[in-house]
């Protein structure tokens, strides 16, 4: 859920204020060891607290201007510069050391405000919304058989879709509810404007826009370009494949409605770790944060992130080795690192890098940079980790996760005393559809097949591709009879549905077989039994749903 605006705003500000009480204490410890450094005699001694020194006043750099402390961040970069320098130096000349001195007294001395006003976070975009069970398609179709057509196909996968065959009538509804998506026919005779001009300025009235598709008899390079500048999601030629444009919109959706994505951010400084944590938080994202690296294992493998955010610059283990710590894990190469750092120098942003990570932020971060910057990343880990870990046809789970599935919630079952029912589902005489209509069609009707199951069973119920045309759906709590009633009510959507293949037009059925958990039966068992249930169906017929005995 977001975090509704005047409360983040509220705690961004408390987090402030504690910045401003940390300065109160840090500035005049900064006078200290300026005093200090001025009184050590030898140049080990003056060394050890120029280190101490360069350490705080990168900490200060990075986090005053991330408090809006601009001026008091730059001070400390520029001092923080000359503390390398002097470390760096081959033969140290005592004037630079004086001259860092007098910049330490007079940073120590100045007084600072909040020179710069926060970004809205909620001015980002945000990783995901609140879900809905049904969403709301709006049909621009001029043709009223064609635009029925699609508006009885989009409803049996379960949409909400409605059908306009006039601007006027589209505005008219826009002005009662907004859509999760519109599909406007690009050429509309009897309109002023085409649809791609309509969509164009629609889009720009709207707080955001819309997910859009757009279907036309033009396929031609220029119409592409106008329906991509139009914000266009997907473009389809007439006559259109009514179930390839609902798996756009399911992709369209899943990046849209999906879950939170995962930040798991390491930074001792606890004050800078927490407004990072409610800025994320805010655009939506589930976020840990940990100040003590060493703590590294046990968060990555409860939390599971989808991105680390990294500070270079930590006491007892850096940025760089705890980011090769976590290289070391098989299981955690796919993790983006990101590191978070007030290091400006090329060469060691390169050299971090180079050990381990994958991007690297300078701090100050403006919020909004920050979420995209994270966004990013988090977006290409998730696609990266669904194409390793998904069947890469339907996005469903592969055979030997959906089958752990199963073992998982029979062991569930017993132990709650609930019942759970598992369902096989294969597609009838699908050999023939790869032979009359290619396999290009065969993969179609599979992710057709895929997306309704999607949209019609719960959250809680889990779907994989068994093998080919073959699915396997686990359905915890739920008794055989009403697992029967929900996938004779999916059998005949299914049946419903209309595929195009170069004109032709051709539909499919489904046969499926249901089992139960009892107390008698292992996993392997309830998968023979839904398998016997299946070849049950298809012996008396095919497209019926059968239960084991």
């Amino acid at each position: 859920m977001v975090e509704p605006s005047n409360d983040l705003q509220r705690h961004l500000q408390l987090l402030g204020e504690q910045f401003a009480e940390r300065l109160a204490q840090e500035l005049p410890e900064l006078a200290n060891k300026a005093q200090q450094l001025q009184q050590a005699d030898d140049q080990n001694s003056q060394r050890q607290h120029l280190l101490s020194l360069r350490d705080q006043l990168h900490k200060l750099a990075g986090a005053a201007g991330t408090f809006g402390f601009v001026s008091l961040g730059q001070g400390a970069r520029e001092l923080e510069q000359q503390a390398i320098r002097w470390l760096d130096a081959l033969q140290q000349e005592q004037q630079g050391l004086h001259d860092l001195i007098a910049g330490l007294h007079q940073l120590s001395q100045q007084q600072f405000h909040i020179e710069l006003a926060q970004e809205n976070p909620h001015a980002t975009p945000k990783t995901s919304k609140s879900n809905s069970a049904t969403h709301r398609i709006y049909i621009l179709e001029d043709e009223p058989a064609i635009g029925e057509n699609m508006r009885l196909t989009l409803s049996n996968f379960g949409y909400q879709a409605e059908h306009f065959t006039r601007i006027a009538d589209l505005d008219a509804a826009l002005q009662q509810q907004l859509p999760d998506a519109l599909v406007i026919d690009v050429n509309l005779p009897d309109e002023a404007q085409t649809g791609l001009n309509y969509a164009a300025a629609l889009q720009q009235r709207l707080d955001e826009p819309l997910p859009l598709l757009v279907i036309t008899t033009q396929d031609d390079f220029a119409t592409q370009l106008q329906a991509v500048r139009a914000g266009a999601m997907g473009f389809f030629s007439k006559p259109v494949d009514i179930p390839q444009l609902e798996n756009r919109l399911e992709r369209c959706f899943a990046q849209q409605y999906g879950e939170p994505y995962r930040v798991l951010i390491v930074d001792d400084d606890r004050e800078l770790a927490s407004r990072y944590s409610l800025v994320l938080r805010g655009a939506n994202m589930l976020v840990e944060a940990l100040n003590d690296p060493a703590d590294i294992f046990s968060h990555m493998r409860t939390f599971n992130p989808e991105v680390v955010l990294l500070d270079v610059n930590m006491p007892g283990c850096t940025g760089p080795e705890l980011a090769q710590i976590i290289r070391l894990n098989d299981e955690w190469l796919r993790v983006p690192i990101i590191y978070l750092s007030a290091e400006t120098d090329i060469t060691r942003q390169m050299s971090a890098l180079l050990k381990a990570g994958d991007d690297f932020v300078t701090k100050p971060i403006s919020d909004n940079a920050l979420v995209a910057a994270v966004f990013a990343r988090a977006q290409r880990a998730r696609l990266l980790s669904n194409a390793l870990s998904r069947d890469s046809l339907t996005g469903l789970l592969k055979h030997a996760d959906i089958k752990e599935q199963v073992a998982i919630e029979l062991e569930r079952a017993l132990r709650g005393g609930s019942q759970a029912s598992v369902v096989m589902l294969d597609i009838d005489h699908f050999k023939k559809v790869n032979d009359s209509y290619g396999h290009p069609a065969g993969d179609n009707v599979i992710r057709a097949l895929a997306n309704l199951l999607r949209q019609r069973l719960r959250r809680v119920d889990s779907l994989g591709r068994y093998g080919g045309e073959e699915f396997l759906a686990v359905l915890p709590e739920c008794p055989p009879d009403q697992a029967l009633r929900i996938i004779d009510e999916i059998r005949q959507r299914f049946a419903d549905l209309r595929f195009i293949v170069e004109g032709t037009e051709f539909a499919v059925t489904l046969s499926a077989g249901i089992s139960c958990t009892d107390a008698e039966i292992s996993a392997s068992e309830l998968l023979e039994r839904a398998d016997r249930a299946l070849y049950a169906a298809k012996e008396a017929g095919r497209d019926r749903v059968c239960q084991a005995d």
